[in-house]
């Protein structure tokens, strides 16, 4: 592959996870529960991009949907089962144990990679993703909260961990589809998924919805969902799963500081350790031998 192709698709991935790392402050401002959130994130998302193929006049090739449709229906119906464990995940547990069982996903693809997709692991990026590790622990200030982990919520989060390492591993055995393709069906996926969950769980009648939340609403859809996982899926097949995984670190770390900047949530001497032990270990596993 060209390396210029590489570093476009590196690029990508990072903007992607700069995107994903922002849409905590944006929910902190919506007041309505998360399966809502989701489903909407999910139906905005696909809406925009059927509009937005269709500005494009590009079309959609539904031979090469229909080729892939079995690995794309698994990778959408993880990414509605991936948002429903890591939701239920934040219900049962704090969010730093949540958030640290949900990160368990990139060391699951290493270890899968080899076996799945014939990726070696080398030693260097086994040390690099054990140490990314240690700095997730380290900022989710696990440490500093033992006994408050339950066992439902922790379940939930290594779900989630599991879906999530699927859809990375799903989209690397995806061939001749577009980038748009491929987030649309899986968003359109996910969003079939959450319809029935949402309407089970949630009272709609109950709720008040301001213009305000409309528009915030329409951002996470749009932005954060639409745009961020069409650079997100598009970036997958030019690297290898081992550094998308590598990678998907740096999405907690953004999350961390834009929050500590917006929201003044405090960032202690520890947390920032942790930062530097993951930034630090996405950037020596990238460096060529």
């Amino acid at each position: 592959m060209p390396q210029s192709e590489e570093t476009k698709a590196k690029l990508a991935l990072l903007s992607a996870m700069l995107i994903f790392g922002t849409i905590g402050i944006f929910v902190r401002y919506i007041p309505l529960p998360s399966s809502i959130i989701a489903l909407a994130r999910s139906s905005v998302a696909t809406i925009f991009l059927f509009i937005l193929l269709a500005v494009r006049h590009q079309p959609i090739c539904f031979s090469a949907i229909r080729q892939n449709m079995c690995c794309l229906f698994a990778s959408g119906l993880m990414l509605g089962l991936n948002w429903i464990l890591l939701f239920e995940a934040y219900r049962y547990t704090t969010v730093a144990v949540a958030t640290v069982c949900y990160y368990m996903a990139p060391s699951i693809v290493m270890i899968a990679a080899p076996f799945i997709l014939h990726e070696r692991l080398t030693l260097r990026k086994g040390i690099c993703v054990i140490t990314a590790l240690a700095g997730i622990i380290l900022i989710s200030g696990v440490g500093q909260n033992s006994g408050t982990g339950d066992l439902t919520g922790i379940l939930c989060g290594l779900g989630a961990a599991c879906f999530y390492a699927g859809i990375i591993l799903l989209n690397k055995k995806l061939s001749g589809l577009t980038a748009y393709d491929r987030t649309i069906v899986q968003l359109g996926i996910a969003a079939i998924l959450l319809i029935p969950y949402t309407l089970c769980t949630e009272d709609f009648t109950a709720l008040a919805i301001a213009p305000i939340v409309l528009i915030l609403l329409a951002v996470i859809g749009i932005v954060h969902t639409g745009i961020a996982y069409v650079l997100y899926f598009g970036s997958i097949p030019y690297l290898k799963a081992q550094t998308v995984a590598i990678f998907s670190y740096t999405d907690p770390i953004f999350a961390i500081l834009l929050s500590a900047l917006f929201l003044q949530e405090p960032l202690g001497l520890i947390s920032i350790c942790g930062a530097v032990l993951v930034l630090g270990s996405t950037f020596i596993s990238e460096i060529k031998s």
